[in-house]
């Protein structure tokens, strides 16, 4: 995700808030749907838009988390807004602000105009998805100890002992079996992986996945992928995705998404 600040020569209390650079000749309003209802328009230089809305050239901060969680929304909703209307664009992190007016934001796009220009062409037609891949806890248990035979004769040894004397056996059994849950996820992961790779064109281990939705946190999570993908492979990437469901795991497949985890800018 791109994280940028953008400053001028001179401290000064007008900013404008960008959200994104699109492809774009003509200057527009996409109306007030701007973070707090500010009106959102594109301010130009030759054939770029930056989308933007005038504000203070302070961060926006508060103390109220749904407030906060309400501005993240509005930001992410213009942005897919603006996908809508130009097609590929540049996305900008949360509270990417220029300080100063317009003319400084047309100064910033004149000044990276040949790098905004070469990675809007990069990413012309493609978009992130996001792929997550669980399994059942039990099936996954169950396989596991399909497979391992020391793990298996250690579970039916457990299951005669008292319950006393078989503690410290149960908590060598759960040990063992937890570094068995670490080691074959680390292995579907890399055998995911190489099947979904076919059909992107980058890609990104997802370490923390922080929000799920309620029917999947029952499920244990195998895998997490970002993946930038062409337009032209997201059928085939979806067949994929349809074969190893088919195997017995739960694929949550969601997207298409402005490309944040695959901007590539550098210093601006």
């Amino acid at each position: 995700m791109t994280k940028t600040k953008v400053n001028g020569e001179t401290e000064v209390k007008e900013g404008r808030y960008v959200y994104c650079i699109a492809n774009g000749a003509a200057k527009r309003s996409l109306g007030n749907v701007g973070i707090a209802k500010a009106e959102v328009y594109t301010v130009l230089y030759e054939d770029i838009a930056a989308v933007v809305h005038a504000c203070q050239s302070q961060p926006y901060q508060s103390k109220d988390a749904d407030k906060v969680t309400e501005w993240i929304l509005s930001h992410n909703d213009v942005i897919d807004e603006a996908t809508e209307h130009f097609g590929t664009v540049i996305p900008f992190s949360f509270d990417t602000i220029v300080k100063g007016g317009d003319c400084k934001v047309k100064d910033w796009l004149r000044k990276d105009f040949e790098k905004f220009k070469n990675e809007l062409e990069r990413l012309n037609k493609r978009a992130e998805y996001v792929v997550q891949i669980f399994s059942d806890e039990d099936k996954l248990a169950e396989k596991i100890l399909a497979e391992n035979q020391a793990l298996r004769e250690l579970k039916e040894r457990i299951s005669g002992m008292p319950e006393r004397t078989g503690y410290l056996f149960r908590r060598k059994f759960e040990l063992r079996l937890n570094d068995a849950f670490s080691s074959t996820r680390a292995r579907l992961a890399g055998e995911f992986a190489s099947q979904i790779k076919e059909h992107v064109e980058e890609m990104e281990i997802e370490r923390k996945v922080p929000h799920l939705p309620e029917n999947y946190k029952d499920k244990r999570l195998i895998a997490a992928f970002s993946c930038l993908v062409h337009d032209d492979n997201v059928e085939g990437l979806g067949r994929t995705l349809g074969k190893i469901s088919q195997g017995g795991y739960a694929v949550r497949f969601t997207g298409p998404w402005a490309p944040f985890s695959f901007v590539r800018l550098g210093e601006i």
